[in-house]
């Protein structure tokens, strides 16, 4: 199978799992552009307010929110943690979530949106180890201790965190925001990309009258 039709087909489960949040998003919006979440979930951030963004490199709307969630985050207070969450909907999808983990790893998470247009512009499924390891080598990162963190302890634990998360939160659809474990909102709830930071920080708001 070729790299295109592996990309179609990861795109298309994801705009598949899209098209039903949708569905589900508009029945359960409020007038607010958020859902509660109740009971509110455990957080792991402690005293800090914790913001997870669920996200895909497969998404396009993920892309067209990373800069806008960069930008974000470099305005927030330090009592407020972001903390991004790569999405796999199928197996097929786990060396997205290993490569994000291992970029952070590396401190190489400058490289997003580069992974992005590989994905969506450049028709590199990155849906191997060996794409994934090939594809950093190329992006001048060394070979070795990529691959040697790409197969780490660590990121796997990491994977496994977020694979829970996505359980526990019973994500239907990526880009979608949840802060402090009790709120949750998305560009869909929220009618618009930039609307839904914006919510995110009422919601910070709210969860800090709330503790």
């Amino acid at each position: 199978m070729s790299n295109c039709s592996v990309l179609r087909r990861l795109l298309s489960v994801f705009a598949l799992a899209g098209a039903f949040a949708a569905g589900s998003a508009g029945a359960a919006q409020s007038a607010d552009g958020y859902v509660a979440i109740d009971p509110p979930h455990a957080t792991a951030t402690g005293e800090r307010v914790e913001v997870l963004e669920f996200f895909q490199y497969g998404c396009p709307h993920c892309r067209a929110m990373e800069p806008l969630v960069e930008a974000w985050q470099d305005k927030q207070q330090d009592d407020v943690a972001l903390q991004r969450v790569p999405v796999a909907f199928n197996a097929a999808m786990e060396p997205w979530q290993r490569l994000y983990y291992t970029l952070e790893g590396l401190d190489k998470l400058e490289l997003q949106q580069a992974v992005f247009s590989a994905v969506q512009t450049e028709r590199n499924p990155l849906n191997s180890r060996e794409r994934v390891i090939d594809w950093a080598a190329k992006q001048g990162l060394d070979k070795d201790k990529f691959a040697a963190m790409y197969d780490s302890f660590g990121v796997g634990t990491k994977v496994n965190r977020a694979n829970q998360l996505i359980k526990s939160y019973s994500l239907q659809s990526v880009p979608t925001l949840v802060v402090d474990g009790r709120y949750m909102t998305s560009p869909a709830l929220a009618n618009g990309y930039q609307e839904s930071l914006d919510k995110v920080d009422e919601l910070i708001a709210k969860a800090r009258s709330a503790r």
